[in-house]
């Protein structure tokens, strides 16, 4: 018996009977009685034993019955132990290991492109929901910023960081711009802030915007002004590409309109779901949330597995997968894990 399942009181008997319900509902998502316990569990015990043990397990807080059944389901808190204690990790087989690093080797996009493609990855081997952060890069020097007009005030800014990574931003303006006024902005501020880390591009537009304008003429101040909507924002701030979001929609206990609507906000608005990602970031490791220790509301039927990537430097990234706490977990764990030893690998090869 493990010192987990002694401190919550649980003998082999329950461990065996609650791993063997857990895996029962992830299979076929439908609660689970004592008839089909005592065929699946292989121990030769009456209707009668499992029950009691099933009531013990709801008294501890690990198992739950829903009010159309007879049947039982796990709780976040049997998830938990279950992943923590009772879980018996599949090793990816050889196809599945293949199949993911002959993805990695036949990519040759950016290391920008290569999140999204990563992202999809994650999706397609789990049929979950599949995340990614942006790499947070370390001493970003500008290299090079180029304007071009769109419809409706809005232009696009390419930037070149450390003369290789190149990073594609809308932003919205007050008005229109021409092309030839872009094209002096840019000259501008290429002369300005060529070779200047991110920290102090910002710092010099602050001290530009404070300072009288009167020794600025138009085109600093309108080249000074587009800038400081480029680069608003806090040092290193974590973005992330997510795929597979529909994959969610076949998931049956995230079906209610309303909760899938709120969910995709969710992901849209990104503030609460990368407060969970950054916290990954100092983790060691593949980290599980479960239900509600997410801390997010929104978040409470879904589990989320992830784990950080590093490249030669240390960790620049986190990934993982978003799926129901119904998800086969033995399966998703090592695709995660897997998957960033393989980002970080990919990204260390490309510096």
């Amino acid at each position: 018996m493990t010192p987990e399942a002694r401190e919550e009181g649980l003998n082999e008997r329950a461990s065996h009977l609650l791993r063997t319900l857990i895996e029962s509902y992830i299979r076929d998502g439908q609660p689970v009685g004592s008839r089909a316990l005592s065929r699946d569990s292989g121990l030769q015990l009456s209707s009668a034993t499992i029950r009691n043990v099933m009531a013990d397990l709801e008294e501890l807080g690990f198992v739950s019955s829903p009010h159309t059944s007879a049947g039982r389901v796990p709780t976040d808190k049997g998830y938990r132990f279950f992943v923590d204690t009772l879980l018996k990790l599949q090793p990816l087989d050889e196809a599945a290991s293949a199949r993911i690093r002959r993805q990695f080797e036949a990519s040759r996009d950016t290391s920008t492109d290569l999140i999204a493609t990563v992202s999809q990855l994650l999706s397609s081997a789990t049929q979950l929901a599949g995340v990614v952060t942006v790499p947070r890069t370390r001493q970003v020097a500008v290299s090079q910023i180029e304007f071009v007009a769109l419809s409706e005030n809005r232009v696009l800014v390419v930037l070149v960081f450390n003369d290789r990574e190149v990073q594609n931003r809308i932003i919205q303006l007050e008005r229109h711009y021409s092309p030839d006024e872009l094209k002096r902005a840019s000259s501008y501020l290429n002369e300005q802030f060529r070779g200047r880390s991110m920290r102090e591009v910002r710092q010099e537009i602050l001290r530009q915007l404070s300072e009288t304008h009167a020794h600025m003429n138009q085109i600093m101040l309108e080249a000074i002004s587009v800038a400081q909507q480029v680069f608003e924002g806090g040092e290193g701030r974590l973005e992330y590409v997510i795929k597979g979001e529909t994959n969610l929609m076949g998931v049956a206990e995230l079906t209610s309109m309303e909760k899938l609507r709120r969910l995709f906000e969710a992901f849209n608005e990104k503030r609460d779901f990368l407060h969970l990602l950054d916290h990954s970031l100092k983790a060691e490791g593949v980290q599980i949330f479960i239900g509600q220790e997410s801390g997010y509301r929104i978040l409470d039927d879904c589990s989320v597995v992830t784990a950080p990537y590093a490249d030669g430097d240390g960790v620049v990234g986190v990934l993982g997968v978003i799926g129901p706490t119904r998800m086969a977990y033995e399966r998703v764990i090592p695709i995660v894990d897997l998957t960033a030893k393989l980002l970080g690998a990919a990204l260390n090869s490309r510096r």
